[in-house]
C-alpha cells in the first residue's frame, strides 16, 4: 500500500514540474534554477522507485524510455493527414483567394498566416489528457508510432490538464538551427556523415531506434492543427492556435489575421526576408481560411485542403567558383575538407569558405577544384555546396584526394571501418594536440581569455605546454620570455587562467574534448553528477540513464576517465585547483527581472555572449528572435530588421548606453 501522503507528494511534484517544464522549454521563462528543478525530479524518482505503483506514462520521470525496437508500428489516422497546395507567386494566391470566395459564395473571408515549419508533420494522441500515441505523417493516411521518442521532446506535453476525453494534436517536429550546427560538428569530429539540413536532421532523429539518442538531439514541436476531436468545439483557427496554447502546446507566435488577400500578399513579402533571422528553418507561409464552418463547406480534394494553400519562397543560393580545396585537422584527428571560394554575397553575408565535410561528400557531388557550383546556407548559417554545374566545366578542373599522410605530423591517414571519416593516426600528432588545446581554453569551454590559437602555438613553440593540465602551471616568467608577450599581456592571460579554474564541471567536461560529448551533453551530465568523483564511480549504463545521453556518448565518456594517460591529466587539473564541481549560478541583481530580451547590432563594451549572461544574471531571458513574448530590445550598431520589427510591434528599445545604465555600469 502507498501511504496518502506520498502519493499526494508524488502528484504535486509531477504537477509542478510539468509547470516548470513549459515555463522553461516553451515560454523561454524559467521561474526556478536548474539545480531547484533537478532536485525536484530526482525526488520524485526516489518516490517512483521505492513506489513503482505511481509510475504513470505521463510522469515527467517518462520522458525517455521504452526499448528499442527493430521496426516502428504502422497506424492508421482517424482523420487523413492531407498535404497542401502550393502557390509561389502573388497571382496564385489572388487565384486561391477568387475560388475560396466563388466556393462560399460570399467576399467576406478571413485567412490566418502562419510560418510554413521546415520540418516532420507529426499526429499526436490525448486520451483523457495523457499522451498515447505519436505517429509521423507517413502517406497521410498511415503513420508511423514513435512514441517513445515523441516523449524526448520537452514541448510536448506528456499530460493536459483540462482536456478533452480524445484529441489528436497535430504540428511540426523542428531541430532549431543552433542545435543543428552543433549535431553536425559532433558527426564530423565523429567520422559520420553530416546531416543536409535541419528537416533531414529532426526526420533521422525521430526514427532513432534508441530514444536516448533523439533526446540528445534537441528537437521541438510547434502545434497548428487538429485531427480527430471528442468533446470540444473551436470555430476558428485563430482560436485553435489560443487554445493550444492554453494546453502548453509551443505555438508559433507569429501567426496574423488579414481581412483581405492583398494583406496576406504583403505579410507573405515580408517574411522573405524576416524568416533569416529566425532560430529554425522556415520554407515558406500557409494561409488558411480562418472560420471552421467555412473551412467545412469549402471541403477538400482527394489530396489536399480547399481552404489552405502553402506560399513556398524560393531557395536563395548563389552562383561561385571553387578555387581550392584545403585540409584542416580536427582535435579528435579528424581531416576535413573544406573549400576556397570565389567571394560571394549570400543571405546578407560575404561568404568565402563552404564545409565539405568529407570525402564520401566530396565524391557523392563529384567536387573539383575549379568548379563553378550553387551554394546555399544549411541551416541559414554554415555555407554548404549544393550542387556542381558541370555543364560549365572545361576540362581543366582538377580531382581532389584526402592526403595519404597527415598535414601536421606527416604520419600515415586512416580511415576507422564504419566511418567516413579520415584520421591521423599518430595520437601524439603536434596538430591534434594544438587543437585540443585550443579547444580546452575557447569561450563554451574553459574560456581562457586571450588564450587564443596564435598564444597557443607560441606555447607549443616554446614547449610550455603539452595538455591542458599544463595552462595551470605556466608562471609569469615563463609567458615574458615569450615573444611580443609582455608583463602586462602576461599577467593579464595568468588572471585569466586563474579565473577559469572556477568554470565548474560541465564547461571542464566539454573541454576536454570528449568524443561525442558536446556542450549540451556535459550540461547534462553535469546536472546528475555534481561531482568529478561522482561521474567517476559511474558506470556507462549510469551515465546512459541520463535524459538526452546516448549510448555511444556514455561509451566515450566512460573510456575517457578511465583511461591512463587521460587520468594523469585530470590529476594534473585537480592539483591545480580547477573546480571539479558543478557551477553554481548565483542571480546577482534584477534589473532585468521578468524581461523577455532580443539583442541585435554591435555592441561596442562587450561581445554578444557577455551581454547575454548579464542579461540572465539580472533575472532576464534572452530570445534569438522577437515574438509576441518579447518585452525588450537591446539595439547596438547596425542593428537591422529586429529593430524594425521591435518599432513596428512597439515594443521598448535600449540604446547600449541605456542598457549598461540599467545595469549600473558608466
Amino acid at each position: 500500500m502507498v501511504p496518502e501522503d506520498v502519493r499526494e507528494e508524488a502528484e504535486k511534484l509531477k504537477k509542478e514540474l510539468r509547470h516548470h517544464s513549459y515555463l522553461y522549454y516553451v515560454l523561454d521563462k524559467p521561474e526556478i534554477s536548474d539545480y531547484e528543478f533537478d532536485h525536484m525530479y530526482r525526488k520524485l524518482v526516489d518516490i517512483e522507485a521505492k513506489y513503482p505503483e505511481l509510475v504513470t506514462p505521463d510522469s515527467p520521470t517518462q520522458r525517455v524510455g521504452g526499448k528499442a525496437t527493430d521496426d516502428f508500428q504502422k497506424v492508421r489516422f482517424r482523420k487523413p493527414m492531407l498535404s497542401l497546395a502550393n502557390a509561389f507567386s502573388a497571382d496564385e494566391l489572388r487565384d486561391f483567394d477568387r475560388r475560396v470566395k466563388e466556393g462560399l459564395e460570399t467576399d467576406h473571408v478571413q485567412y490566418i498566416t502562419e510560418l510554413k515549419i521546415d520540418g516532420l508533420s507529426m499526429n499526436l494522441i490525448y486520451k483523457n489528457g495523457v499522451l498515447t500515441q505519436g505517429l509521423t505523417r507517413g502517406d497521410g493516411r498511415v503513420g508511423e508510432d514513435v512514441t517513445s521518442n515523441v516523449k524526448t521532446i520537452h514541448t510536448i506535453p506528456l499530460y493536459i490538464e483540462n482536456a478533452p476525453p480524445y484529441m489528436e494534436v497535430r504540428g511540426e517536429v523542428y531541430m532549431p538551427r543552433k542545435s543543428f550546427i552543433m549535431l553536425n560538428e559532433e558527426r564530423d569530429e565523429a567520422g559520420l556523415m553530416p546531416f543536409a539540413n535541419c528537416r533531414n536532421a529532426a526526420a533521422g532523429s525521430l526514427r532513432q531506434l534508441d530514444p536516448h539518442v533523439t533526446a540528445a538531439r534537441n528537437l521541438a514541436f510547434f502545434a497548428y492543427a487538429l485531427g480527430d476531436i471528442e468533446g470540444l468545439e473551436i470555430s476558428s483557427q485563430e482560436e485553435l492556435l489560443m487554445k493550444l496554447s492554453e494546453f502548453h502546446f509551443q505555438v508559433n507566435p507569429n501567426y496574423k489575421k488579414w481581412d483581405s488577400i492583398e494583406g496576406v500578399i504583403q505579410g507573405v513579402n515580408d517574411w522573405e526576408v524576416r524568416r533569416h533571422d529566425l532560430g529554425y528553418d522556415t520554407d515558406g507561409m500557409v494561409i488558411k481560411v480562418n472560420d471552421f464552418a467555412q473551412q467545412e463547406k469549402l471541403g477538400a480534394t482527394v489530396k489536399d485542403p480547399r481552404w489552405a494553400m502553402a506560399y513556398k519562397y524560393p531557395p536563395e543560393e548563389a552562383e561561385t567558383k571553387v578555387e581550392k580545396i584545403v585540409v584542416t585537422l580536427g582535435r579528435t584527428g579528424v581531416l576535413t575538407p573544406s573549400a576556397d571560394l570565389e567571394p560571394v554575397h549570400l543571405a546578407g553575408t560575404v561568404v568565402k569558405r563552404a564545409t565539405l565535410h568529407n570525402m564520401d561528400f566530396i565524391k557523392e557531388k563529384d567536387i573539383r577544384e575549379g568548379d563553378y557550383v550553387k551554394i546555399y546556407k544549411a541551416g541559414e548559417i554554415i555555407p554548404e555546396i549544393d550542387r556542381v554545374l558541370k555543364e560549365k566545366r572545361n576540362g581543366s578542373e582538377k580531382p581532389f584526394e584526402i592526403p595519404e599522410v597527415c598535414p601536421v605530423c606527416g604520419s600515415p591517414v586512416g580511415r576507422p571501418a564504419g566511418e567516413v571519416a579520415y584520421r591521423c593516426t599518430n595520437p601524439n600528432c603536434g596538430g591534434i594536440v594544438r587543437e585540443k588545446l585550443v579547444h580546452f581554453a575557447s569561450r563554451d569551454a574553459m574560456n581562457i581569455e586571450g588564450m587564443g590559437p596564435s598564444v597557443v602555438d607560441s606555447l607549443l613553440a616554446y614547449r610550455l605546454v603539452s595538455d591542458p593540465g599544463d595552462f595551470y602551471r605556466l608562471t609569469q616568467d615563463e609567458l615574458e620570455q615569450i615573444e611580443r608577450m609582455g608583463e602586462k599581456r602576461a599577467g593579464n592571460l595568468i588572471a585569466a587562467i586563474e579565473k577559469s579554474k572556477e568554470s565548474g564541471l560541465a564547461k571542464l567536461l566539454f573541454g576536454l574534448g570528449i568524443r561525442f560529448l558536446g556542450a549540451k551533453g556535459a550540461e547534462l551530465v553535469a546536472g546528475k553528477y555534481h561531482t568529478m568523483e561522482e561521474l567517476e564511480n559511474a558506470g556507462t549504463d549510469d551515465i546512459q540513464s541520463i535524459d538526452g545521453i546516448g549510448k555511444a556518448t556514455a561509451e566515450s565518456l566512460y573510456s575517457y576517465l578511465h583511461d591512463m594517460e587521460n587520468m594523469k591529466v585530470l590529476d594534473k587539473l585537480k592539483s591545480a585547483g580547477v573546480m571539479m564541481e558543478a557551477a553554481v549560478e548565483e542571480e546577482t541583481g534584477s534589473a532585468f527581472e521578468g524581461e523577455m530580451v532580443v539583442l541585435t547590432g554591435k555592441l561596442s563594451s562587450m561581445g554578444r555572449r557577455e551581454a547575454r549572461d548579464l542579461i540572465k544574471s539580472q533575472g532576464g531571458s534572452v530570445q534569438s528572435s522577437i515574438t509576441n513574448h518579447t518585452t525588450l530590445v537591446v539595439a547596438g550598431e547596425d542593428a537591422g530588421s529586429k529593430l524594425d520589427k521591435a518599432r513596428e510591434k512597439g515594443i521598448p528599445v535600449l540604446s547600449e548606453e541605456e542598457f549598461l545604465a540599467r545595469l549600473g555600469r558608466a
